[in-house]
């Protein structure tokens, strides 16, 4: 069995769909469906079971489950909202939740593999680099993300099984409609062309780069990993920054009679915006990835006829 926690959520029911594709259907989900509409990730697949995240951590705190024959842990639930500023709620859902399950797998031998963050590096703007010389977080997000890399690098040396972070950039792609003002450029731009607008971006947004990474690729990533054993915090983007207008015009190729609107830059985000990534990407091809990435045009292409195709199931 494979343990998904947050599997109804954008990369972990991505990480599912790609295992259920290899036929592989004996995955447990640990999730919060307080907001039930996130069901709608999970209902095309195929999965062994479910249980509730609280449960989930006092089972494994006691260990009261039925937890046996694990093959692996994808720990992908978290509070991804870096507009969230209640520090208790993100420090116990991010950081001593990720600690609870790291500690039960290490004394169990399972591999476990995790969502770290790009938002740990904050205004460093050259050198991303997994070194925590080059760590600079701008929210408690971004620090919960960091103070659990910090943990894990203490327990990489006496590890006897694998402990695997990625540091996701700017993931974009299928399944992340729930996410709402945390879902990506891409998925706003489209619902604002689907209701007849114009898309918007903040002034000055060609000069806002980011690493955008196509979820298909984050998937990909996360399975190699698992399957050749890689140790270590790695990161988990496509090496390329693009700004978001060009983000904009790689989305109007298909909309060609709209153009860009620009909206004033709320002054209460300056101070936390991230403005510039770009992953290095040479620790994870040391490991052997080679693996190439999806085009941002191969992957917006992707995405828009996706969403077009679900959205016509439901007309």
């Amino acid at each position: 069995m494979i343990i998904i926690t947050g599997g109804s959520g954008f990369i972990g029911s991505n990480i599912i769909r790609s295992l259920n594709q290899k036929s592989y259907t004996n995955i447990l989900v640990v999730d919060n469906l307080t907001k039930g509409t996130k069901f709608t990730n999970i209902a095309d697949m195929k999965i062994s079971d479910y249980i509730d995240k609280i449960d989930f951590r006092v089972s494994i705190l006691k260990n009261t489950h039925y937890l046996s024959k694990i093959e692996a842990v994808f720990h992908e639930g978290a509070c991804s909202d870096t507009t969230e500023w209640n520090g208790k709620y993100m420090m116990d859902n991010n950081y001593q939740y990720s600690k609870e399950l790291l500690n039960w797998c290490l004394k169990r031998k399972i591999p476990f593999l995790y969502a770290s963050s790009a938002a740990i590096y904050g205004h460093c703007n050259k050198c991303f680099i997994e070194e925590q010389k080059y760590e600079q977080p701008l929210n408690i997000y971004g620090y919960s993300k960091m103070l659990f890399d910090h943990y894990v690098r203490l327990q990489l040396p006496k590890a006897s099984s694998q402990i695997c972070g990625l540091r996701y950039f700017n993931v974009y792609g299928e399944r992340e409609n729930h996410k709402k003002k945390m879902a990506s450029v891409v998925f706003h731009m489209y619902q604002q062309l689907k209701n007849g607008d114009n898309p918007k971006l903040f002034i000055g947004s060609k000069n806002f780069k980011r690493d955008f990474i196509y979820v298909k690729d984050v998937v990909l990533i996360n399975l190699w990993c698992l399957e050749n054993s890689i140790s270590g915090i790695f990161n988990c983007g496509s090496g390329i920054a693009l700004s978001f207008e060009e983000i904009a015009n790689t989305v109007l190729n298909h909309y060609p009679n709209n153009i860009i609107e620009y909206i004033p830059f709320p002054p209460k985000l300056e101070e936390y915006y991230q403005k510039f990534t770009k992953a290095n990407l040479a620790k994870l091809q040391s490991e052997g990835y080679k693996k190439s990435f999806h085009t941002i045009s191969e992957g917006v292409q992707n995405y828009i006829k996706w969403l077009k195709y679900k959205e016509s199931l439901i007309k």
